[in-house]
């Protein structure tokens, strides 16, 4: 039973839908008012974001197409943590080297966030690469149409300022960063 008077109580649990990378999950719950409804979310896998920066200090960044918007989108490499990982770092170095063609030195845990938490289980975790070479060939998956390119941090900044950015694992990433390393790094150049 919940234990907290705002906390629904979940009657019934079932994935309504299902395809590689997450589901649809049917939830028959009832309200603290004792309404019985039903309430629908994505449920998926944890997630990283690197936020990698080259010796020089600029940032590796990606174009990537989305489908869901009809655009080229810039930002950050971002993937899901796979069976496969022995760990969230694993992954990020993963994916930093799969979507970019690049390798980290170094890879700090930036923040964790639950980014749509009304309306999926989503878990997002954020990190910081140092010293990221240009090391192989991307490996893409078989859905990924991705080119990285490098810019400075204050242009990125500039971009997600300017609302250029539109990805928002990438403007968390970015803005964060900020916030927690005001005195040190590229931030302040």
């Amino acid at each position: 039973m919940p234990t907290d008077e705002l906390a629904w109580e979940t009657r019934e649990r079932r994935v309504a839908y299902s395809c590689p990378g997450f589901d649809v999950v049917n939830e028959s719950v009832q309200l603290p008012d004792g309404t019985e409804t039903d309430f629908d979310y994505l449920s998926e896998p944890p997630s990283v974001c690197v936020l990698p920066f080259t010796p020089d200090d600029n940032v590796v960044c990606i174009e990537e197409w989305r489908q869901a918007v009809s655009r080229i989108s810039r930002g950050l490499p971002v993937g899901g943590v796979e069976p496969d990982d022995d760990d969230l770092e694993a992954a990020a170095h993963r994916e930093l080297a799969e979507e970019t063609g690049y390798e980290a030195e170094r890879l700090e845990p930036l923040v964790s966030v639950e980014p749509a938490n009304g309306i999926a289980d989503t878990r997002l975790h954020v990190f910081v690469a140092d010293g990221c070479r240009p090391t192989a060939e991307q490996q893409l998956d078989h859905n990924e149409s991705i080119r990285p390119t490098e810019l400075s941090f204050a242009d990125l900044t500039d971009a997600v300022v300017a609302g250029e950015i539109h990805d928002g694992r990438t403007v968390l990433a970015v803005s964060y960063y900020r916030l927690v390393e005001p005195a040190c790094g590229p931030a302040n150049e």
